[in-house]
């Protein structure tokens, strides 16, 4: 069905539980059918300060001092926030900026930890296997304290979706396997080797929001995941109203606002949250690492990252520690030389693309891709004219129209593109996949974005500033009245009393006749 004619009938009802839009790019899934292999320690690591939507944390420790793994290194400055914590045993040996990875380069304060090569555990963290029994503000404080982030590349603080708000209440949860970009097959390999643990996650994200249903949601290409997960589901007798859905294959479905579509037909308003329409989504790596959280009183401090690409001689699903370094990681699976290759941090669609090696692997390090320039498409051809062909509008799953947006960015027109709902755009880059122009549309909507936002926030500066000032004007005004009042006050009360001196006029003889006068008849009065 073609997408306008889809879209059509969507809006007429006649399709209930199929977003619009959407590509099939080759999936290139090199790596599904391998199983995790756990990779060896670093000699040093890197811990980024920021590894999350959020406020950026502050080192706990200082040079010289000896960490323990799961030890936590740096505190959150804010709610939105968690913090990190040592993926192993061993010594800070300097805390300075770093790399991360970031198409620009830019950097963040890091701490540096050099492995002792004992990878002792930090046991101050316990266990909590009545989790059934537990508070569920109890086991959110646990999801917070242990530095959960979404691992699905989105890395919002995991404890903050938890919440128990009575004005929203929870439905339905949501597990995200749907894992749609191209390359990556770590939540797959995940669902195939750790089924039970994942349920056991859902179970406790259901225990903590009240949710009375459940949905795992799973894309075709992967049988295999939906058949452990279901065999998993079938061996639990604590999961009542949960089920294993699986939907046709096609991008980017794993996006959240339109995987909630597809399952349950409810549309998540522009700018609110799932939350607001009683679902929680939450990817299945998260909850995972959530159960790892309670049950095991393990902080995050490791994940699943996918490294693959045409160029990387042997791609693997690897289970790394969190800090690690990349080059270590590709040098690990056969590639030294980087000329000529572009490396991308995620997947191919939403990814970063990066120009060096030299960075960390990070909470949000879902994968680490090597392409060569002809696989990387559209990405190394030549931009041209657009042709208002109209094939972005028909991919874009928002509904949005890709070629006027990235007219409105390209011409510094911000707040026109706003009003055309560029923030709506959750930067999938299907409208780029199929531009023949070879448009790099999201390139576009992400500077519009980043420009608008600084013009905000340069706005909201300026006008704060100008409030303040004009508070600091009228406080000295009122400051110098006062002080004029005083002062007033203090003349009046402190003044000497100056007497007018009597002045003796001398009496004229008019004077005298009226005095003589008035005294003679004073005495005739009297008589």
């Amino acid at each position: 069905m073609p997408a306008m004619v889809r879209k059509l009938a969507q809006r007429l009802g006649m399709l209930q539980h199929s977003f619009v839009g959407g590509v099939h790019p080759n999936m290139h899934k090199l790596t599904a059918d391998m199983v995790i292999e756990d990779v060896e320690l670093a000699p040093m690591f890197v811990l980024p300060m920021k590894q999350h939507i959020g406020e950026i944390c502050s080192p706990m420790v200082n040079v010289g001092d000896k960490v323990l793994r799961g030890q936590k290194i740096a505190r959150s400055e804010g709610y939105l926030s968690v913090p990190v914590h040592a993926p192993t045993s061993g010594r800070v040996v300097k805390i300075e900026e770093h790399a991360i990875p970031h198409p620009s380069g830019m950097g963040l304060p890091s701490i540096f930890i050099e492995s002792d090569g004992d990878d002792l555990s930090d046991q101050s963290i316990a266990p909590i296997s009545d989790w059934i029994n537990t508070d569920p503000t109890l086991l959110r404080e646990r999801a917070r304290m242990c530095g959960l982030a979404g691992l699905g590349g989105a890395v919002f603080p995991t404890f903050i979706k938890l919440v128990q708000d009575k004005r929203f209440p929870i439905e339905t949860v949501v597990l995200n396997g749907i894992e749609c970009e191209p390359y990556l097959t770590n939540d797959h390999r995940l669902m195939c080797e750790q089924s039970d643990a994942i349920l056991e996650g859902m179970a406790i994200i259901r225990h903590m929001v009240g949710a009375a249903s459940g949905i795992i949601a799973i894309e075709d290409n992967k049988p295999d995941a939906a058949q452990k997960m279901q065999q998993a589901l079938d061996a639990r007798d604590d999961m009542d109203g949960v089920s294993v859905v699986v939907l046709p294959t096609r991008y980017p479905q794993g996006s959240e606002k339109q995987l909630i579509y597809t399952l349950t037909g409810r549309e998540v308003p522009a700018g609110k949250l799932p939350m607001h329409i009683g679902v929680l989504c939450q990817n299945v790596g998260t909850t995972k690492a959530l159960r790892d959280a309670v049950v095991l009183g393990k902080p995050l401090t490791e994940r699943i990252v996918t490294v693959s690409g045409d160029a990387l001689p042997n791609p693997a699903n690897l289970r790394v520690r969190i800090g690690t370094p990349v080059r270590t990681l590709f040098a690990r699976q056969g590639l030294d030389d980087f000329s000529d290759i572009q490396i991308v941090h995620g997947g191919p669609m939403m990814g970063e693309r990066l120009k060096h090696p030299d960075f960390p692997v990070v909470k949000s390090s879902t994968g680490l891709l090597v392409m060569s320039r002809p696989a990387m498409g559209a990405a190394h051809k030549v931009e041209q004219p657009c042709i208002r062909c109209g094939h972005c509008s028909e991919a874009c799953p928002i509904s949005l129209v890709p070629n006027l947006l990235a007219d409105q960015c390209r011409s510094d027109q911000f707040e026109k593109a706003a009003q055309y709902d560029l923030f709506d755009c959750i930067e999938c880059g299907a409208c780029s996949y199929v531009c023949p122009s070879n448009i790099p549309l999201v390139h576009y909507f992400r500077y519009g974005k980043g420009q608008l936002a600084l013009q905000r926030r340069e706005q909201a500066f300026a006008e704060a500033s100008r409030k303040r000032s004009e508070a600091r004007d009228a406080r000295i005004a009122r400051e110098n009245a006062e002080k004029a009042a005083r002062r007033s006050q203090v003349r009046q009360t402190h003044a000497p009393k100056v007497e007018t001196p009597k002045v003796d006029v001398p009496k004229t003889d008019a004077d005298k006749a009226v005095g003589e006068t008035a005294e003679s008849k004073s005495v005739e009065s009297k008589e």
